[in-house]
């Protein structure tokens, strides 16, 4: 834990995590605004409503991905054995034997 402040204070620091300063510019604004619709209970707490916006964007852009990623896996699944039977036996060692080496 960090310790020194100044030259000869020593006062504990509540963190060694990193901070982040965010402006409120009109856009934040109207976004914690919104999100004190969302959660009354923090209303006056917009830093813990910030935190909210951070655990719900957070939460959106996984889900995103979840379903990006099961979306690719039912195309792969769909799609799976589609071209068997086109290519004729040893068409690969054929293709390859014409790659320069």
């Amino acid at each position: 834990m960090h310790r020194v402040l100044g030259a000869t204070l020593r006062l504990p620091m509540p963190t060694e995590r990193a901070r982040h300063t965010i402006t409120e510019t009109d856009d934040v604004a109207r976004a914690l605004d919104d999100a004190a619709r969302r959660w009354p209970e923090d209303r006056a707490a917009r830093a813990r409503l910030l935190v909210r916006l951070v655990q719900a964007g957070h939460a959106a852009i996984q889900h995103g991905h979840d379903q990006e990623t099961a979306d690719r896996l039912e195309a792969i699944a769909r799609t799976s054995g589609a071209l068997t039977g086109d290519y004729d036996e040893g068409y690969l060692t054929t293709l390859r034997d014409d790659w320069p080496a």
